[in-house]
């Protein structure tokens, strides 16, 4: 009888080249299904918590500077209210944005890496179909321009808002006037860099009549990622409003 041992199926899963054939098999498998949980997370996170927006203009200047990338809490509208001074992201109530123009060709490749990466928050494609500005009246505040000095009253209390920008020279944002309450579940909002923000003011005409309904509110804005020399907690000023009362009873 030969002492060479006979070839078997088992006796070739066990040699090295079986064991490394298996091994990569499960490298590969574990790593897609990584993938795949890493994706699903991601897309929650986006859905539920929080989404990244990049600024696409001026209006929230030097609060915001154009191509800030920021992280907006998403949870604030299911669980929260909005305060005087908050800075929100929210989609167009109508006639806010300019009509888009034709939209040009994108590949598939160019559209599937964007999908991609937005779902790791990585990219914002639809920054552009919303606008960012600070929260000035919530529901029921009577919100007026302008007293003496120029500023805006919120329920009869005049309010030094420090964080505007102003043209050189200025004490005081250009005047445009107006005089209302805020109806209920709205929001009257304006632009940092007053002088170029087409915000509530400008709005007027609008079927919303320039207030903007919480259901259009994506979420508050609470930190700016991108770039690294900008990175931090974005400013409420919350104090500036310390002063103003509840709106009169109705």
């Amino acid at each position: 009888m030969s002492d060479q041992t006979a070839s078997t199926p088992d006796a070739a899963a066990s040699t090295p080249t079986g064991r490394r054939r298996r091994g990569w098999g499960a490298f590969f498998r574990d790593l897609l299904v990584i993938v795949v949980i890493a994706l699903l997370v991601s897309f929650l996170v986006k859905t539920f918590v929080v989404r990244s927006f990049y600024i696409p203009s001026a209006s929230m200047e030097n609060t915001l500077m154009v191509k800030d990338r920021i992280l907006v809490d998403e949870l604030t509208p299911r669980f929260g209210s909005y305060e005087r001074g908050d800075v929100v992201v929210f989609r167009d109530p109508g006639g806010w944005l300019d009509p888009k123009p034709t939209a040009q060709t994108v590949s598939p490749i160019s559209e599937g890496v964007d999908w991609v990466l937005s779902l790791f928050g990585l990219a914002a494609p639809d920054s552009d179909d919303h606008l960012i500005k600070r929260v000035i009246g919530v529901e029921g505040d009577h919100v007026v321009c302008c007293n003496a000095l120029g500023q805006t009253t919120v329920n009869d209390v005049p309010i030094d808002e420090s964080y505007v920008r102003l043209a050189p020279g200025a004490t005081a944002p250009s005047p445009v006037p107006y005089d209302v309450t805020v109806p209920e579940d709205s929001l009257w909002v304006m632009g940092d860099n007053r002088n170029s923000s087409r915000d509530s003011r400008y709005n007027q005409d609008q079927p919303t009549k320039g207030f903007v309904p919480v259901e259009n509110v994506v979420g508050r804005a609470f930190v700016i990622t991108w770039p690294f020399d900008r990175f931090g907690l974005i400013d409420f000023h919350h104090e500036v409003f310390a002063g103003v009362p509840a709106p009169a009873a109705k």
